[in-house]
C-alpha cells in the first residue's frame, strides 16, 4: 500500500549517478530519528525538500525504511534548508561558508534574490562581479538541467548521465534524445547501447527499428573491440547481433548494408584457405580498425624499403667501439641486437625481464648519438616513458605527447604531413601499442628513419584492439632479435627466475638461492580471509618488514573485476583501511577521499591523462564542485561531472597494470579466477613487481594458470597483410 511521506534532505549516506539510485537521511515532521529513504532520487540535495511516495519497508541489516516510488522536489522551505541547499554543492561558486554568508545577508528571500535581483549578492562580503556571474550561469544551467532531468528520469536515466547529455546537447538535449536516443550511446561516454535502447523503449521505439539495428551493430563491435577484436567474422557477429538484439536475421543483414555504404563499417572478404577463416567468408570492421590495419602494413613496408637517413657504418665496429666505451663484455644475443639495429630500418628487440634490454638500448644509444643523429623515445604510458628517461638518461615521451595531441582540432598534429624530426625512433613496452594507436604512430616517423620497438611479447596484449607485436613478430617481415637469458645479477630475483618459469610452463619456487627473498606466497582458500590477509599484508606486514609506503609503493593487482577479492571490492576495503574518515564525495557509486589513489580509465586528451595513469587526490573543492588529482607531481583539475573517468586504484586489474612496475605486489589467486587465469596474465602480474611480489591464494589456482597457455583469440588481419604465415615462434 502506498505512503505518502514529506520530508527535508538532511544528508546523502550513498548515491548512483548512472542508475540514480540513492540513499539519504530524510527529517520528517514528527519522526524523532532521521528517516532512511531509498530509491531513485533524481540528483539530491541535501536541504532539499521532497515529497515522496511509497512503502515502509524492513532490511535485514539496515532496518526501517522508506522506499520511495514517485518523489517530487520542492524549494526549501526554512532558512536553514536554504542554507543546506545552497552550500550542498548544486551552485558552483557557492561553498558551505558562502552559502552561510548569503543566507545571515538575506534569510529566507535568498532564493528570490539569486532569482530575480542577483546582482545583489555582491553586498555580499567575497562576492565580486566574476563571482555573481559564474552563480548567475550554474543557476541558469541547473534549471534547465533541472528540465532535462526531469525528463530522462521519466525514461530511466540516472542524474549524472543527465548531467553530461546536458553538458553535451544543451538545451536542445530534450529534442536529441526523442528523434534518435541511440546518439546517445556514441556521443558520451558512460551511456552504452543499453542505457539508450531502455530510454529508446520507453519513448515507443520498435525492437526492430532500422535505428535500433543499426546502433546495436555498432555497439556489439565496439564491446568486441574491447575485447581485442580488430574485426569479427561475419556469420558469428551476425548471430551474436541477433541474440543481443532479440530480432531476426534479416533486420540484421539489412542494417549491416546499411551502415557500410555510409562508411561506417567495411565489410572484406577473407582468404578462405587459411583454416581460421573457414566460419565465416567475410571479416566486419569498425571503419577506423580497417584504416588503421592496412596503414600499419604499407607504412612498414614502406619504413622497410626506403634507404636510410642515417650513413652506413661497420656494425662489427660499432659493436667493438661500444663495449670498450661502457666497459662491458656483450653477451652474443646482445651483439646480434646492436648490430641488427645498425643494419636494418626496422626491427624488434623481445624478451623477459633480466635478459639485458635497457643495457641494448643504452648501446644503441651510445652509438648513434656518436653519430649526430636526431633521436626520439617513447613509450605508451606515462610510467613507462619516466622509467625509459631514467634508465637511459635521455629524454623520452608518451606516444600521445610526443604526437602532440590537439582536443581543438580534434587529433594528433605529428602526422605524413607534419612528420616527426627524427633518424632514430625506439619504442619501449611496445607490446602495449593497439592498432590505432600504432597507426598514427607510423603515419609521423619520417621513411628514411630507423624504427626499433623493444618489448615482452609473452605479456598481456594491449588494453586496445589487436595484437600488433605479436602479429608483426609473427609475419616474419621485420628483423627479430629475442632474448632469453637472464644474466648473473638477476639470476639473484627469485621475481625474475620465476618469471621465465612461468613463460616456459613451470611452477614458481619460493625457496630463494640468492641473498634475498622477493617472492612469496600464502596459501588461503577462502576469499574472505584471503582479503584479510591483503589488507594486513599493505597495511602493516609489508611497511613493517620492507619499508614500503602502503599507499605508494604497494599495488595489489587481481585478475577480476567482481567478487570478494575483484578490484571493486578490494578497492572499498582497502580505501577504509588504508585512508579512513568519513570526509568526501560520492560519484558513480565511488566515495573519493581526500590522498585518495586513482587511476584514470578513458584517454583525455585535453587533460593529457591516459587510461591506465595512476594518481592521488590532493585537493577537493565543493564550492567549485571541482578536484584535483596529481598525476606525476602535474595536478590536473576535474569537474565532478567528470568523476565517471576516475576510479579508485588501491586495486587494479591486471591489464590495467600493463607499461608500469611498483617496488611491492601483492596478488590474491584462486581458483574461482579459473576463466580469465591464464600463463600471460600471470606472467604479467608477476613481472609488475619489482622489489617484492606476494601471492595470496592457493597452489592449484596458480598451476591452472600457469599451465594455461591458450590465450584468448583476437581477431586481426595483420599477420596475414604483412604477408606471415602465422607460426609464431618464441
Amino acid at each position: 500500500m502506498s505512503v505518502f511521506l514529506q520530508g527535508q534532505i538532511e544528508r546523502i549516506t550513498y548515491t548512483n549517478d548512472k542508475n540514480g539510485y540513492t540513499v539519504a537521511k530524510v527529517k520528517v515532521n514528527g519522526q524523532r530519528d532521521l528517516v532512511t529513504v531509498v530509491g531513485n532520487l533524481m540528483a539530491p540535495t541535501p536541504g532539499e525538500i521532497i515529497k515522496m511516495n511509497g512503502e515502509w519497508i524492513s532490511h535485514p541489516r539496515y532496518g526501517e525504511q522508506f522506499r520511495v516510488d514517485q518523489f517530487k522536489s520542492l524549494v526549501p522551505a526554512s532558512v536553514y534548508g536554504i542554507k543546506k541547499y545552497l552550500g550542498s554543492g548544486l551552485i558552483k561558486g557557492i561553498g558551505p561558508i558562502m552559502a552561510n554568508r548569503i543566507v545571515e545577508k538575506f534569510g529566507k528571500d535568498t532564493l528570490d534574490v539569486i532569482e530575480n535581483e542577483i546582482e545583489k549578492l555582491a553586498e555580499v562580503d567575497g562576492i565580486g562581479k566574476k563571482r555573481i556571474e559564474m552563480i548567475k550561469n550554474a543557476w541558469e544551467d541547473q534549471k534547465e538541467i533541472r528540465e532535462v532531468m526531469i525528463f530522462l528520469q521519466t525514461h530511466g536515466v540516472g542524474s549524472g548521465y543527465a548531467a553530461k547529455i546536458f553538458k553535451q546537447y544543451g538545451n536542445r538535449s530534450i529534442m536529441v534524445v526523442k528523434e534518435n536516443p541511440y546518439r546517445l550511446a556514441t556521443d558520451i561516454f558512460g551511456i552504452g547501447f543499453l542505457t539508450a535502447d531502455r530510454i529508446a523503449e520507453k519513448l515507443g521505439f520498435a525492437k526492430d527499428s532500422e535505428l535500433r539495428a543499426e546502433a546495436g551493430i555498432l555497439y556489439v563491435l565496439q564491446q568486441l573491440a574491447d575485447e581485442g577484436h580488430v574485426y569479427y567474422p561475419y556469420e558469428p557477429l551476425v548471430k551474436k547481433c541477433q541474440e543481443i538484439l532479440g530480432v531476426d536475421r534479416e533486420v540484421i543483414v539489412r542494417a549491416l548494408d546499411v551502415i557500410a555504404d555510409g562508411k561506417m563499417i567495411v565489410i572484406e572478404g577473407l582468404d578462405g584457405d587459411i583454416e581460421e577463416f573457414k566460419e565465416s567468408s567475410s571479416a566486419v570492421y569498425l571503419a577506423k580498425f580497417h584504416l588503421s590495419e592496412i596503414s600499419i602494413v604499407t607504412r612498414t613496408k614502406t619504413l622497410i624499403n626506403t634507404p636510410k637517413s642515417i650513413r652506413e657504418i661497420d656494425s662489427d665496429k660499432a659493436v667493438e667501439w661500444v663495449q670498450k666505451q661502457l666497459a662491458i663484455t656483450l653477451a652474443k644475443k646482445q651483439v646480434e641486437a646492436i648490430k641488427s639495429a645498425v643494419e636494418n630500418k626496422v626491427m624488434i628487440i623481445t624478451g623477459g625481464p633480466g635478459t639485458g634490454k635497457t643495457t641494448i638500448i643504452n648501446a644503441i644509444l651510445k652509438i648513434f648519438l656518436r653519430l649526430g643523429v636526431k633521436i626520439m623515445l617513447a613509450a605508451p604510458t606515462g610510467r613507462a616513458a619516466k622509467r625509459m628517461s631514467e634508465a637511459t638518461g635521455h629524454d623520452a615521451k608518451t606516444i600521445h605527447r610526443m604526437l602532440e595531441y590537439s582536443i581543438q582540432k580534434r587529433g594528433f598534429q605529428k602526422n605524413e604531413l607534419n612528420p616527426l624530426r627524427c633518424d632514430l625512433m625506439i619504442i619501449d613496452e611496445a607490446s602495449m601499442i593497439d592498432t590505432i594507436l600504432m597507426h598514427h604512430l607510423l603515419k609521423a616517423i619520417p621513411p628514411g628513419s630507423t624504427f626499433i620497438l623493444v618489448g615482452d611479447v609473452n605479456q598481456l596484449p594491449s588494453v586496445g584492439a589487436g595484437n600488433v607485436l605479436k602479429d608483426i613478430i609473427a609475419s616474419g617481415e621485420v628483423q627479430v632479435v629475442k632474448l632469453n637469458e637472464i644474466f648473473r645479477q638477476a639470476k639473484e630475483s627469485l621475481i625474475i627466475v620465476n618469471a621465465h618459469k612461468i613463460n616456459n610452463g613451470l611452477v614458481p619456487s619460493f625457496k630463494s638461492s640468492g641473498p634475498k627473498d622477493d617472492f612469496y606466497f600464502i596459501e588461503q582458500e577462502d576469499p574472505e580471509e584471503v582479503l584479510r590477509i591483503i589488507l594486513e599484508l599493505t597495511k602493516e606486514r609489508i611497511p613493517r618488514r620492507f619499508g614500503f609506503d602502503p599507499v605508494d609503493d604497494i599495488q595489489v593487482l587481481t585478475p577480476m573485476h567482481k567478487g570478494i577479492v575483484g578490484a571493486g571490492t578490494l578497492n572499498v576495503e582497502l580505501q577504509k583501511t588504508l585512508n579512513p574518515g568519513e570526509n568526501g564525495i560520492i560519484r558513480g557509486g565511488w566515495k573519493f577521499k581526500l590522498n585518495d589513489k586513482v587511476m584514470q580509465v578513458k584517454n583525455n586528451y585535453d587533460k593529457e591523462v591516459f587510461n591506465g595513469d595512476i594518481g592521488r587526490i590532493t585537493r577537493i573543492d565543493p564550492e567549485n564542485q571541482e578536484i584535483t588529482i596529481s598525476f606525476d607531481e602535474r595536478d590536473v583539475p576535474y569537474n565532478y561531472t567528470d568523476l565517471d573517468e576516475i576510479v579508485l586504484a588501491y586495486a587494479v586489474s591486471v591489464h590495467k597494470s600493463q607499461g608500469s612496475e611498483y617496488p611491492a605486489v601483492v596478488m590474491p589467486i584462486l581458483t574461482q579466477h579459473y576463466i580469465l587465469l591464464q600463463r600471460n596474465l600471470v606472467y604479467t602480474a608477476v613481472t609488475r613487481g619489482r622489489e617484492l611480489v606476494v601471492m595470496v591464494g592457493t597452489m592449484k589456482a596458480l598451476a591452472i594458470g600457469v599451465k594455461n597457455d591458450k590465450t584468448q583469440k583476437r581477431y586481426t588481419y595483420l599477420m596475414h597483410r604483412l604477408g606471415g604465415s602465422g607460426k609464431l615462434d618464441l
